[in-house]
């Protein structure tokens, strides 16, 4: 597996992605507008799953998100439940203004 890498565009939408062998195994679309990145989708291929990408994915991109000193709006249902399930880990860069506990 390539580590996973992040592709931007001039408007900041893209994604962080892994390769293998030249092919795109996991993918999670991102956009990035001013101090806020918003995960979209995340989306892994079926001969990758169960390899851990999914989650090396969410790690990358809060990492960039530390990095930058971004807040992340999950709006894909994976990166939110992870959000849920672990808020300590992510509290930081959670933006979840209706979020109470």
């Amino acid at each position: 597996m390539d580590q996973v890498q992040l592709q931007l565009d001039d408007q900041g939408k893209g994604s962080f992605y892994i390769t293998e062998n030249n092919e795109q195994l996991a993918l999670m679309e991102v956009g990035v507008n001013g101090n806020t990145l918003t995960a979209y989708h995340t989306e892994v291929s079926e001969k990758a799953e169960g390899r851990g990408f999914a989650k090396a994915l969410l790690h990358a991109m809060v990492d960039h998100a530390r990095t930058h000193q971004l807040q992340v709006v999950p709006l894909c249902p994976f990166v939110h439940a992870q959000f849920k399930r672990h808020p300590d880990m992510y509290a930081d860069v959670w933006h979840a203004p209706e979020r109470k506990s």
